[in-house]
Parts: structure tokens; sequence; C-alpha cells
């Protein structure tokens, strides 16, 4: 009965995240961390590893996908990934002087207000407006917004996909689909990075889970990414609106049981 009760806690655990990472570039500790807290007990630094390593395929799978299908930057993509994580380092060092307790609902909050963003003002900018821009300028923009994410990221401990989306889309005008494939491709280095560092101080996670939880992101990240580079500009705003909102207030009720 734990067993398969374990079983069912990851596959939604799973889908939650691998639809947030293949829609929307999200990582999945945002939706497999609470789930696994408040489902399964475990303690919470194990489960953000579990769900930052869980993120490392889901979001691999995900940039292969958008980038077989043109939808990924590749080059400013590594400018920006750079600045990320080395201002992530720089936020958590910030953050630790700071009162946790301030900082928890940001990002889920993030989530929902993102989601309804996609739904009411969707993202219709051609790929064609994204390649008048220089590429030096892109260059520099990418180095600039990545500090500005990186440090946030490390700062609250989580919405770094969110605010690479947002910042994409809203500030270096992206297109949608590119801008979601060169998420995830930065998430899978930084999800690498903060997966490697928690199981090489916390020690070695519940290999079960930890399967479990790989598997079913890495499903249905995939789906989604499919899904969502066949999909038309309107139907992905849409479908990428509804799954944030639906995320944002699920993991808001998973912290109100917490």
């Amino acid at each position: 009965m734990h067993l398969l009760f374990t079983v069912l806690v990851t596959f939604f655990a799973g889908m939650g995240a691998g639809l947030g990472t293949g829609f929307a570039g999200m990582s999945a500790a945002a939706v497999i961390s609470p789930m696994l807290i408040t489902f399964l007990h475990m303690d919470p630094y194990m489960a953000v590893g579990i769900a930052l390593s869980s993120d490392v395929l889901a979001s691999a799978v995900s940039a292969y996908t958008y980038h077989k299908n043109k939808n990924l930057d590749i080059k400013n993509g590594l400018i920006m990934m750079a600045s990320v994580l080395a201002f992530t380092v720089v936020g958590s060092w910030v953050a630790s002087k700071v009162p946790s307790a301030t900082m928890g609902g940001f990002s889920v909050f993030m989530t929902f207000l993102l989601g309804v963003k996609f739904i009411l003002r969707p993202v219709m900018t051609t790929k064609e407006a994204m390649q008048g821009v220089s590429a030096q300028k892109r260059a520099v923009q990418s180095v600039v917004c990545g500090v500005l994410i990186g440090f946030i990221c490390g700062f609250i401990g989580a919405g770094g996909g969110m605010m690479m989306l947002l910042i994409l889309t809203s500030v270096l005008g992206y297109e949608l689909k590119t801008a979601v494939g060169t998420s995830v491709f930065i998430m899978t280095f930084t999800a690498l990075t903060g997966a490697v560092s928690h199981f090489m101080i916390g020690g070695t996670p519940d290999w079960l889970v930890w399967g479990l939880c790989v598997v079913f992101t890495l499903l249905w990240a995939r789906i989604a990414a499919v899904f969502a580079n066949k999909a038309t500009p309107k139907t992905l705003n849409r479908a990428t609106g509804v799954v944030l909102v639906v995320l944002g207030v699920v993991i808001m009720g998973f912290n109100l049981l917490t």
C-alpha cells in the first residue's frame, strides 16, 4: 500500500513538473518539492535535491525537442547561463543574511500571475521581429538579464525558470517557443549544478522516489514539449497560461498544508 501511494505521489508530482517544464521552462523543484514534503514527509533539503535532479533530464529532453524544431537560441543562452550561475551564488549569499520566512511564496505567486498574463496578454512576437535586434545588443541584454535572474533565483531559492521566461518574452522580446526552448536549455545546467551540490552535501536520496520522479517528469516534459512545438502561438499561450495558473494554485495549496 505504501509503495502504491509513493508511485501515485511521484506520478502526479512528475506530471505537474513535466508539464510545467515542457510548456513554460518551469523548474521541477517548484512542483515536486512541496509534494514530496507534504505527502511523503521527506526532508525538505533532500526533496529539493530530488526535484532538481528530475529537472535535469526533463529540461534536457525539452531543450532537444525545441532545438530540433529550431526554437532555441544556444549562443545567447550560453551567455545568459554564465551570468545566471555566477549571480545565483551572490543571491544565495545575500539570502543567507535575510529571514527566509519572508521569501517563501514569491515564486509561487509569480507562477500564478505569469499564467494569467499568458492567457490575457499572449506573447505574439515573431521570429522575424526577434532577428531585428543586433547580435551585440542581444549579447549585452543576455548578460544583464542573466545577472538579474541569477540573483533573484539565488535569493528566493526558486523561480529561475519563471524569471527567465518572463524576461525573455517581456524584456528581450523573444518569440514564446524560442523563449521556452532557451529557458529549458539554461535550466538543464542550473538544475544539474544544484542537484550535484545537494547530494554532495545531503547524501544519497531515496532511490525509489528519485527514480520515479525522474522517469515521470521526463515523460511528461517530452509530451508537453512535443505538443508545444506543434501548437499555434495562440494555443501555446493559452496552454502555457492554464498550466501555470493550475500549478500556482496547487502549489499554494501544498504550502498551506505544510
